[in-house]
């Protein structure tokens, strides 16, 4: 279920793009375009998250025929207040009790989560009933 509040700012949103999510080894050079990407006016989105194990790579890709373009973004409007607690949680449960997987990146703003575009209409469908609102456009 989703929390007990009327704020607009937990509505959610899907992404209209397709994306792509990789995964880039610590021992060898960022990609310097990788890097541009993040200094482009107009930029699409895109994420980079660097561990002591890895980098994770989440972005918006132009061309649906890519290959790599295998996932749905969904958004929590936001923006949220930091000290919510569980919102993930409430999420990702109605998904999981459906055996769908999520990708979720948290922002300073908001939180997203990924899904596989073929599951894409069903999540949407598992999240609306479970009392999610969704909200269109940009």
């Amino acid at each position: 279920m989703p929390p007990q509040s009327a704020s607009e700012s937990l509505h959610l949103k899907v992404l209209p793009g397709l994306f792509s999510v990789s995964q880039f080894s610590i021992t060898k050079p960022v990609d310097i375009v990788l890097l541009d990407k993040l200094q482009l006016a107009g930029a699409k989105f895109i994420s980079i998250t660097r561990t002591d194990e890895e980098i994770s790579v989440v972005e918006e890709v132009a061309d649906a025929e890519t290959a790599s373009a295998e996932w749905k973004g969904i958004k929590i409007e936001g923006p949220m207040d930091f000290g919510l607690t569980g919102i993930l949680h409430d999420l990702s449960a109605p998904l999981k009790a459906a055996s769908i997987s999520i990708f979720a990146i948290s922002t300073w703003n908001t939180d997203y989560v990924f899904i596989k575009r073929d599951k894409a209409e069903e999540a949407v469908r598992v999240l609306s009933d479970d009392g999610w609102h969704f909200v269109e456009g940009q």
